[in-house]
């Protein structure tokens, strides 16, 4: 018998573009008001199915109140690394978080997207006890382990000591422990990413529990008392080389998105809003003779509105502030789209000049005032949220929830989940695609997609694109 890796693992970005394009997808859905556990729904994303943008299959959990967010799988394309990789590992299991619980499930993906099923179930306590971590959030498939973010330290509220990251083994899903040696001034985390040839690690910031459980809180808001730092990492030796604050102003640095060639040295971060002028922004960071540098390079100005069509929250500024919630560049590095919920707008930017994204294209759908609806008909409610790309950069696809409290806060008649798909030009600019408007089971959200065999926010490559 031949030992073959994955093959949905690939050396480069090009290659991965060039595999087969996905059939299904992975969404999360979740109770907000915790009457019914979470879920995972596989969706049917192949125009030729009769069950074209149709939940086929569901995973319902035994648990309530876990808040499903983000979620990634055990292994990726970051298993080819000739340094510490797992090549014979296979892309099969999700793990999905529970914000809210701190508990962990492991999804078993294989026999195809009607056979998914519960693998193991991660309970707090062993967070908490290995790590002293808590609220985990974003999934990271790495050459030797699972990589997993969290928002909270210790303790009830989660502020006894910072949040961090900690290591999953990616065979047997034991937690093994803390990955910071040496952390520096990092005492709020959210989300991370890597360039492996290189060695370093990029995390972001976005609040403490007290600060988002509840939903948003203004007052800390208004003080720029959120979020506004970007790390750097020594990838191996686990510590913190580098930070850069970016102004107390600019509230909430999110999504870190790398060059997918492992041989550009730059990336992109979103950040949600400026307190001085209510803009949402993007960043690019680089780095040039062994020293990282960020600079804030394309702008997303708010749209007037008047008071009686917004939310409390909003009311004394009689204005829809973008919200950049969440980014995602392409495989081939050219194109990075852009989340604006609150103005429900789905931007996408040229960034082949990383200095300079031009816009190329935009959609609009939902968003707090505008409330447009879906090209098919569909009462599209929210924003355009949680995207993610087709690996041939060819389809786009989006969910519509931020976090139970926040769109409780931000769209208070109610968002019932929703996913929709947008195609993309040969030279830029997007569409939506009428046929596409998936309905989740009542009474759900929907917020991370992930799609087979792989996307544009779950592999690491380690070698160059030829």
């Amino acid at each position: 018998m031949t030992v073959r890796p994955d093959r949905t693992f690939h050396a480069t970005a090009k290659l991965a573009m060039q595999a087969p394009v996905e059939n299904f997808a992975y969404a999360l859905m979740l109770s907000p008001d915790f009457s019914r556990p979470d879920g995972l729904a596989i969706v049917d994303v192949d125009p030729k199915s009769k069950d074209y943008g149709k939940v086929i299959h569901s995973v319902i959990m035994p648990n309530k109140g876990d808040e499903f967010h983000h979620f990634g799988w055990n292994a990726c394309s970051s298993a080819l690394s000739p340094l510490n990789g797992h090549p014979f590992l296979e892309r099969r299991f999700l793990i999905i978080p529970g914000i809210r619980s701190s508990r962990i499930y492991v999804i078993d993906t294989k026999g195809g997207p009607t056979k998914a099923k519960i693998h193991k179930v991660i309970e707090p306590e062993e967070v908490f006890a290995k790590t002293g971590y808590s609220r985990p959030h974003t999934i990271h498939c790495g050459p030797e382990g699972i990589y997993v973010s969290t928002l909270g330290g210790g303790g009830p509220e989660g502020t006894d000591g910072p949040p961090g990251i900690f290591v999953m083994d990616c065979e047997t899903f034991d937690v093994i422990g803390r990955y910071e040696i040496d952390r520096g001034p990092q005492d709020k985390q959210y989300d991370f990413w890597w360039n492996l040839p290189r060695d370093y690690m990029v995390s972001s910031e976005w609040a403490l529990p007290p600060q988002f459980e509840k939903g948003i809180v203004p007052e800390d808001l208004l003080s720029n008392k959120y979020g506004h730092r970007v790390h750097f990492w020594d990838l191996r030796e686990r510590r913190n080389v580098q930070t850069i604050d970016l102004g107390a102003n600019h509230q909430m640095a999110l999504e870190v998105r790398p060059a997918h060639d492992p041989v550009k040295e730059y990336g992109f971060l979103g950040v949600v809003v400026d307190t001085t002028n209510l803009e949402g922004s993007i960043w690019t960071w680089w780095r040039e003779d062994g020293k990282f540098h960020c600079e804030k390079t394309a702008t997303i100005p708010p749209e007037a509105a008047a008071k009686d069509d917004l939310p409390p929250l909003l009311r004394g500024f009689e204005a829809v502030p973008p919200l950049v919630t969440d980014i995602d560049l392409s495989l081939d590095d050219r194109f990075l789209y852009v989340s604006c919920w609150g103005t429900g707008e789905m931007r996408q930017y040229d960034v082949t000049d990383p200095m300079k994204p031009k816009l190329a294209g935009s959609v609009h759908i939902g968003g707090i005032t505008r409330k447009t609806k879906h090209p098919g008909g569909g009462d599209y409610r929210g924003g355009p949220q949680m995207v993610e790309i087709s690996r041939d950069g060819k389809r786009v696809y989006w969910t519509n929830s931020l976090y139970s409290t926040w769109d409780d806060q931000f769209y208070p008649d109610g968002i019932p989940a929703a996913m929709v798909k947008a195609s993309v030009g040969e030279n830029g600019g997007i569409t939506l695609d009428k046929d596409f408007f998936v309905k989740f089971p009542e009474g759900y959200r929907s917020h991370q997609i992930r799609l087979e065999g792989g996307d544009c926010s779950t592999d690491s490559f380690c070698y160059p694109s030829v």
